[in-house]
């Protein structure tokens, strides 16, 4: 046999009795299902509101977009829509954890589900790195409104610059690192204490953002939007590629599929939801932030508080900006620690990884020992590496993940004709093959026309780690996983 393919109804078995709504019932061994439509939405909600606007926004347009940069949320969005309508899709017949790994498994087979897996540590684990770092430069800001500095050593590693490029002389990111380990310790009690939270957190912070637009349009200059396209097309269209990470929270929700109370119903709701919302305020925010500074001087990991301590007399918004970003990146890396541990979880139950990783808590019912695990590597990560790299490896991992489940939803129409949920429109093969070659378009175009990234031995700086990591993972693959396989065996 060429490929193994996990039979759909193995996978349902997995998450415990479902009946013919697509509602599982909970055993003692299978995670605990307490996520209404709600809590789905306001977990993308959480993960999309938060990166995008709080902290990428910056990095991008003062190295690759300039004030074009609303132009690249605008591609990335139109990228985003399709794999969200194929997300609906299978994660509301195939109601399970492991989102695009899970999905992979059911149609193309084994090895290019663990390729999947493996991909989505790029996009979980260090997106969760890259918005703790966020999180510690608006701590930082917050932290000298009310008179404490932060030592500048404690606050970047060794690689960090400022926004002229100076070396900061950093030695860690401490407060990147502990607040890795807090949200480890909350997701390690439970998803329901954890989408209470969470949901709370998103209220303030969409309160937060239409703050800023209220107060920032006022103070535009639109001389701060000329030139438009200072980089270029290429410089835009890398940064779509670069902001993409800003989306990637519509299809965490697809990873809460086996916790969502009726998935059926849910879990369309939650992704097309919230990435709705969020796209409009994405493009709003970007508008403003760059017209209020010049994009040259937005280098910097907290450019909503930024731009708005350049207004005379707006010290205090400032800082209520960033509480509100604080608490809003708070529940990214909620939401981005969650869908890693979820999806090992599931590679580790399919007996591709060792047992460890789906090991649960007798009490919490969640996968304790690997939530800690994980927590202590996001946490090294966060603390020593710069935010530049962090955010474009993790693209990659989300778009080739978006490839495979455009590629999964044909194949599981074809494969399993009797499952129910929601439908992409116009058949089979327009929205999957849309989504697909966009998210390809954008992998290839972004890296190789833009000027601002760097290269190693010609190759640019997310194709290179993404190869490199790929050549760690297959190996483990093929000692490992092939031979302890559930269903090899």
């Amino acid at each position: 046999m060429l490929e193994r393919v996990k039979p759909l109804e193995d996978i349902l078995g997995q998450a415990g009795d479902i009946d013919t709504a697509l509602v599982a019932v909970e055993t003692p061994h299978t995670l605990k299902k307490t996520l209404g439509p709600i809590s789905l939405m306001a977990m993308g909600i959480g993960a999309i509101i938060g990166t995008g606007i709080f902290v990428l926004t910056g990095v991008a347009s003062a190295k690759y977009t300039g004030p074009s940069l609303t132009i690249s949320f605008i591609i990335a969005g139109f990228v985003s829509v399709f794999a969200a309508m194929c997300y609906s899709e299978i994660a509301s017949r195939v109601p399970v954890a492991g989102s695009a790994y899970t999905f992979t498994y059911a149609t193309l087979g084994e090895r290019f589900a663990w390729i999947i897996g493996w991909a989505l540590v790029l996009e979980y684990a260090l997106g969760a790195a890259t918005v703790s770092v966020g999180w510690s430069g608006y701590f930082s800001t917050l932290m000298s409104h009310i008179g404490w500095q932060i030592p500048q050593a404690l606050l970047h590693n060794y690689w960090d610059t400022g926004p002229s490029g100076e070396a900061l002389h950093g030695i860690l990111n401490l407060p990147a690192f502990a607040v890795i380990c807090v949200i480890g310790a909350l997701l390690y009690r439970g998803t329901h204490e954890s989408a209470m939270v969470n949901n709370v957190i998103v209220t303030l912070k969409v309160c937060v953002v239409l703050f800023f637009i209220a107060i920032g349009v006022g103070h535009v200059n639109q001389g701060n939007w000329t030139p438009y396209f200072p980089f270029g097309w290429g410089g835009t269209l890398f940064g779509a590629f670069f902001v993409f990470f800003a989306y990637i929270g519509f299809d965490a929700v697809s990873t809460a599929a086996e916790e969502s109370i009726n998935p059926k119903r849910d879990m369309p709701i939650g992704i097309i939801g919230s990435l709705a919302i969020c796209t409009v305020l994405y493009i709003i925010v970007a508008a403003i932030l760059t017209g209020i500074v010049s994009y040259t001087h937005l280098n910097v990991p907290q450019p909503v508080a930024y731009a708005i301590d350049q207004i005379p007399g707006l010290g205090w918004a400032s800082a209520l900006i960033s509480v509100g970003a604080i608490a809003g990146l708070t529940t990214v890396l909620l939401v981005m620690m969650f869908g890693q541990i979820r999806v090992f979880y599931a590679m580790s139950r399919d007996g591709l990884l060792p047992p460890v990783f789906s090991k649960l808590h007798p009490k919490y019912r969640t996968p304790g020992l690997s939530t800690v695990l994980f927590t202590i590597f996001i946490a090294i990560i966060a603390a020593f590496t710069p935010i530049s790299i962090l955010g474009s490896l993790t693209n990659m991992g989300t778009l080739v993940a978006f490839i495979f489940v455009a590629i999964a939803v044909p194949i599981l129409r074809k494969r399993y004709p009797s499952t129910t949920g929601f439908s992409v429109p116009f058949g089979n093969w327009v929205i999957p093959i849309l989504s697909a070659v966009s998210a390809f378009a954008l992998i290839v175009l972004g890296p190789l026309l833009s000027t601002g990234i760097g290269h190693i031995w010609g190759i640019p700086l997310p194709w290179f780690g993404f190869i490199v990591w790929l050549l760690i993972g297959l190996p483990i693959y093929f000692a490992y996983g092939r031979k302890h396989s559930t269903l090899a065996r």
